[in-house]
């Protein structure tokens, strides 16, 4: 999976919106939305919040973790723990950059919030290479990948499978092959 097919699931995410204008309920296949009221809050996917905000039908509010306090205290447990730390939202990088790219003069410190987020995301993939070294050299078989989003998986799993059929490709041509048996590279 890449980054855009990632986006695009991040896109189904709920976030609320305060509507200038008045709509009935809409029925789509992905579930009912609405009803649409000037100034009155109500939860939309967040393709649907950034396709109003363009066409400045709307005002975003962000998510609640969205502020420069919450965001630090991430940032900072994130450094302190060993182990990945639950994120507020499995698609925050997401969120985040499509909220500030097209919604920012809705988010109170939007630069600060954008700057702590980047902290974050750093932290979070430099404790993955450090992890993905530290799983091979003690020649692990398997790992636990508790906590991560799928945009950090995806960013570090064509690296991490290249890297794990490089050293099975090593080790079994390392060992000797018994008489009469024949390898098979899968």
């Amino acid at each position: 999976m890449d980054a855009a097919e990632v986006e695009f699931l991040a896109e189904k995410e709920l976030v609320t919106i305060i509507p200038n204008f008045s709509l009935d309920k809409i029925y789509l296949i992905g579930g009912d939305l609405g009803p649409f009221n000037p100034g009155l809050p109500v939860q939309v996917p967040l393709w649907l919040a950034v396709n109003l905000k363009q066409r400045q039908k709307c005002r975003l509010l962000p998510p609640e973790w969205m502020t420069v306090e919450k965001l630090e205290e991430l940032r900072d447990q994130e450094r302190k723990e060993e182990t990945f730390t639950p994120m507020p939202s499995p698609y925050y990088m997401e969120l985040t950059k499509l909220l500030l790219n097209h919604a920012s003069d809705n988010i109170p410190k939007a630069d600060e919030i954008r700057t702590l987020i980047k902290d974050t995301w750093d932290t979070r993939l430099a404790k993955l290479r450090v992890s993905a070294d530290s799983f091979v050299r003690q020649q692990e078989a398997h790992a636990r990948l508790d906590n991560l989003t799928l945009m950090e998986i995806s960013t570090s799993g064509a690296f991490l499978t290249r890297s794990l059929d490089r050293m099975y490709k090593l080790r079994t041509s390392l060992q000797p092959l018994e008489s009469g048996t024949q390898s098979q590279d899968f």
